[in-house]
């Protein structure tokens, strides 16, 4: 009876799957010889682990593996996210990327970041800059942050990039990816059926570059797909003030596969 039930709990075990929690808790900040990026959660997941803490050498499987055990994201919406990566990497037939090479400007690094200042300001657009990110955060106005802050936050700072910067640039790619990341950090920290997030999660993982798994964030039960993505990309344009949101973005148009 007891080989029964302890064969029941395996075969549940494997069918559900279940978070590695110490690696949730487990967190150390870079060091001498690791490099980070403009990307706040790929830095987090560096600074948790979950890729490589040196910020080097990061390849398709690294890549997918790291986004499923930390963030739930599905197999599909991984690869694409690598494909993306790894065009940022000058070497040809790269197989493989670094974050440093995520700060190649317009490529996928682009100006009017969320918590970056713009490159053509001070030649950096990989290290936190807190007033470009207060200027976002002042959008945040309530306990949960929804798509109309979300995307109120990121008008705000078009504008400003395009008022104070005078090289402001925005390829598609860019503007899509910038509309990409706002939708990101709505799906993988909040919930993405009422498109909300809690602020204190949101200002603990920027600030930070951690996950807020102290202040009870956990991953959702269900993986974020490709129409996850796609779905809330639409629902941050359609909160877009201005003519701007007539844009139409899907995630695999980004890289012409739709």
């Amino acid at each position: 009876m007891k080989l029964f039930q302890l064969s029941t709990l395996m075969s549940t075990a494997a069918a559900v799957k279940i978070p590695e929690w110490a690696s949730y808790f487990r967190w150390t900040a870079p060091g001498p010889g690791d490099v980070r990026g403009p990307c706040p959660m790929l830095n987090t997941l560096a600074n948790h682990g979950y890729l490589p803490h040196d910020g080097r050498t990061i390849d398709h499987d690294i890549t997918l593996s790291a986004l499923d055990k930390a963030l739930n994201i599905d197999g599909e919406m991984g690869g694409l996210l690598f494909e993306f990566a790894l065009t940022t990497n000058p070497e040809p037939n790269a197989t493989y990327f670094s974050l440093e090479d995520l700060s190649r400007h317009n490529v996928l690094e682009h100006d009017a970041s969320l918590s970056r200042a713009d490159f053509a300001l001070f030649n950096d657009s990989r290290t936190f800059h807190r007033p470009t990110y207060d200027e976002t955060r002042s959008y945040w106005t309530g306990e949960f942050v929804d798509v109309q802050m979300a995307a109120n936050a990121r008008y705000a700072r078009l504008q400003t990039a395009n008022a104070t910067n005078p090289s402001f640039s925005l390829s598609e790619l860019g503007f899509q990816f910038g509309a990409g990341e706002t939708a990101a950090y709505i799906l993988v920290l909040g919930d993405r059926m009422s498109g909300t997030v809690r602020r204190s999660w949101l200002e603990y993982f920027f600030e930070n570059e951690r996950l807020p798994v102290e202040l009870g964030w956990r991953p959702q039960d269900n993986a974020v797909s490709v129409s996850d993505l796609d779905d809330m990309l639409s629902r941050i344009l359609a909160a877009t003030p201005g003519a701007e949101n007539t844009r139409k973005v899907k995630a695999r148009s980004i890289h012409g596969s739709a």
